[in-house]
């Protein structure tokens, strides 16, 4: 990430050259702005994301002891609070995912009420979850940055170099709260290009990681409950072929199936 001078610095030179358009900014307000607001887009998070995921199913594969967490969600501030604890108590979210399953959205997020794990909330529900989740961890973002910016602040008005330099080192290193997330799209919700639709949403929402079932869509059920009807291998291929086309269109090109 780009260091906060070499920001400031960057923000005075577009401020000189465009003369009097910028002129009653502030370029130091503008860095830290722009550092608060570090992902422009849900497909910035999603190959941000997918990075992370493979260095760490690499380092896994070299060490099981190196696993992940993947914590459950169905609402964007247990998300946000889930992370700001884990930086509290852990001192970082490596390795910390979040897991945003079918089964709590139909239960917790549906508008039909609470329903079983049967794919009959509404399909867009989760890409909507997705959305909301990573709005909450950019906000846990804004204000932990926010709280630097205003002790370094305090510090270079008090003349105390050595805690300026501390607190700038801080924000130079800092660690988001955007994690990747794994997101159920139980079997699709229809055929082939009904799981690519979606999946779409998914990726752009920010998802890296899609999880999906090879189950019949409209007699899909719990995985842990019998009465499961399966598709033929070449259906489930047809599916899994039309994720990584969503993600390679996208250019998620290291997304997660």
């Amino acid at each position: 990430m780009i260091k906060y001078k070499d920001l400031v610095s960057e923000f005075e030179n577009l401020k000189n050259s465009k003369g009097t358009l910028l002129g009653g900014i502030d370029p130091e307000h503008a860095a830290r702005m722009k550092l608060q607001n570090r992902f422009s887009t849900g497909l910035d998070i999603a190959k941000y994301t997918a990075e992370i995921m493979h260095q760490d199913m690499k380092e896994y594969d070299k060490d099981p002891s190196k696993y992940t967490q993947s914590l459950g969600c169905w609402h964007g501030f247990i998300a946000q609070q889930k992370m700001i604890a884990n930086k509290k108590y852990f001192g970082t979210t490596s390795k910390r995912y979040i897991y945003l399953s079918g089964w709590m959205v139909a239960a917790l997020r549906s508008e039909f009420g609470p329903l079983p794990d049967q794919s009959m909330h509404e399909k867009t529900s989760v890409p909507k979850l997705i959305e909301e989740i990573y709005t909450f961890l950019r906000q846990a973002d804004a204000k932990e940055l926010n709280d630097l910016f205003r002790a370094l602040q305090k510090a270079e008005e008090a003349g105390d170099a050595a805690k300026a330099k501390e607190i700038e080192a801080q924000i130079d290193n800092f660690e988001t709260h955007v994690v990747p997330i794994i997101a159920d799209i139980d079997a699709g919700f229809g055929n082939e290009e009904a799981t690519y639709l979606l999946t779409k949403q998914m990726i752009e929402a920010g998802a890296a990681a899609i999880q999906i079932e090879n189950q019949v869509s409209d007699a899909k059920q719990c995985g842990h409950q019998a009465g499961k009807v399966t598709v033929p291998h070449e259906d489930f291929l047809a599916k899994i072929n039309a994720v990584r086309y969503a993600f390679l269109e996208l250019g998620v090109y290291d997304g997660i199936i």
